[in-house]
């Protein structure tokens, strides 16, 4: 694997918003500090990309910086002028709002990495498409983003949609909620006010058969921060050594068949059917 650098995007106008994203405060200290401190431990470097105009900003200037040398619009620019400061790296970017950001979702991208593909990207959980901002762009995935901006097209998702990209389901339910205007701030520090421990849901799981033996009990309660069932189901195949991969299952979900990327809501009723043996 090349080396793993960081980059967290923190040249955007905050124009919805109407201020500095950056220096919002959700954990006592400004955004872009908190995204640092999470990204720079999982991280062989970490920078913040920021405009030219924006270097000698007093919160931005604390920090590494790459500043921006591809005059494009949008993320892209910072994507590209990182690629271009070390060419020979992979970049695990994100946006600098996110504040429900935890540090499973980031050791489960990084560990996804398998040298086949050309980036690692969290399916949004609100349309299903690669999250381009919170994402490891390999090198190869970086040049033909250079290529696709030099034909006229800037936008990140679209070439990892376009591209050999590993999508993995959410992690951590509203782990890459960005936050762009007033009314979403206000969301987001109620919802981290109220559950310090992020965003958490509260499940019924059923098992039958040998899910049932292992687990010790027909059915339970819990809460969970995931946003799907299959990461969960993941989890608790570890907790009690169950026998089978998801893609052995059928899950069920509040009485019908469901994918196992459907988003979980409050109160789910959760059945996992094992394969039925016999003849």
């Amino acid at each position: 694997m090349t080396p793993l650098y960081g980059l967290i995007l923190a040249g955007g106008a905050s124009k919805r918003m109407g201020t500095d994203k950056a220096a919002l405060d959700y954990h006592g200290k400004p955004q872009l500090q908190a995204a640092f401190e999470v990204l720079t431990p999982v991280v062989d470097r970490c920078f913040v990309s920021v405009r030219p105009d924006q270097a000698s900003d007093p919160l931005r200037s604390s920090f590494p910086q790459i500043v921006d040398t591809v005059d494009v619009d949008g993320p892209a620019a910072g994507l590209l002028s990182a690629h271009r400061a070390y060419p020979d790296v992979a970049w695990l970017v994100l946006a600098c709002d996110l504040p429900m950001l935890d540090r499973g979702t980031l050791d489960t991208l990084i560990a996804a990495r398998d040298g086949e593909h050309v980036a690692v990207s969290y399916r949004s959980e609100h349309d299903g498409l690669p999250e381009p901002l919170c994402a490891i762009w390999e090198p190869e995935a970086l040049d033909r983003l250079e290529k696709q901006v030099a034909g006229g097209r800037i936008c990140p998702r679209k070439l990892l949609i376009n591209s050999p990209t590993k999508l993995l389901e959410p992690h951590s339910r509203g782990a890459l909620d960005n936050i762009n205007t007033p009314e979403e701030r206000d969301d987001a520090a109620r919802r981290l006010k109220d559950l310090p421990g992020g965003p958490m849901i509260r499940l019924t799981l059923e098992y039958f058969a040998q899910l049932r033996e292992l687990a010790g009990t027909r059915e339970q309660s819990l809460e969970t921060a995931f946003a799907t069932v299959g990461p969960l189901y993941e989890e608790l195949r570890e907790k009690y050594a169950f026998p089978f991969e998801a893609s052995k299952l059928r899950v069920a979900i509040n009485g019908d068949f469901a994918p196992w990327t459907q988003t979980l809501k409050d109160g789910d009723h959760i059945v996992f059917i094992p394969p039925v043996t016999g003849g």
